[in-house]
């Protein structure tokens, strides 16, 4: 079965009560603490659980694993940073610099939390089929950061098939970069000039 057979399959989450909400922001808060103080191997099921407040088996039905809890982070973290750029968006002329710009503080905003960032990539990279809806989730987030840096509301207009090709290597760009960076592979200026290397593939909006 490919993994859009399997997301029909599985269909749509459940919409949560406010309590279960509530519940869900608190189990991610703990992941958060746990990965910010010891990285991907501090976030451990039942840690997570203690932190939170929540029975064990609570902790499972929302999440059925770390690699789950950690790839929901990172949604988080997106949606955190969406909303801060929608209020004090890039100022640069040219879409590809707008892109970049955003990235650019998107990378900083990892680099003030290492553990937290290495635990979240190293939770994609290890992701199965199991975790696609929450990985697609993740790439629909930074697409979204990514086209509206590009043509910044109201003024947008939907992507082309042509720049949804340029965001699609512009997000494998980034993901990569960010692995040779935690990894120490690469530096801060190296990154930046991949990133602005991979947005100079995106072709002008259409007028």
């Amino acid at each position: 079965m490919t993994a859009e057979a399997a997301r029909a399959v599985s269909g749509p989450a459940p919409a949560l009560t406010v309590r279960q909400e509530a519940r869900r922001r608190d189990i991610l808060a703990a992941t958060h603490q746990l990965a910010c103080r010891g990285g991907f191997d501090a976030v451990q099921m039942r840690e997570v659980a203690e932190e939170a407040g929540v029975a064990l088996g609570t902790l499972y039905r929302y999440f059925p694993s770390k690699i789950h809890l950690l790839v929901a982070t990172m949604q988080d973290r997106l949606d955190h940073l969406h909303a801060t750029l929608r209020k004090r968006p890039p100022s640069a002329d040219d879409p590809a610099e707008r892109v970049a710009e955003t990235l650019m503080r998107a990378f900083r905003a990892l680099q003030r939390d290492p553990r937290l960032a290495e635990a979240m990539v190293r939770a994609l990279t290890f992701a199965d089929r199991s975790v696609s809806r929450e990985v697609d989730e993740v790439s629909r987030r930074t697409t979204a950061i990514i086209v509206d840096a590009m043509t910044p509301p109201p003024s947008r207009t939907p992507p082309t098939p042509e720049q949804l090709s340029a965001i699609r290597v512009i997000e494998h760009t980034w993901h990569a970069a960010l692995i040779t960076w935690l990894s120490g592979r690469a530096s801060t200026a190296q990154v930046r000039t991949d990133i602005r290397t991979a947005c100079r593939l995106l072709p002008p909006p259409e007028r």
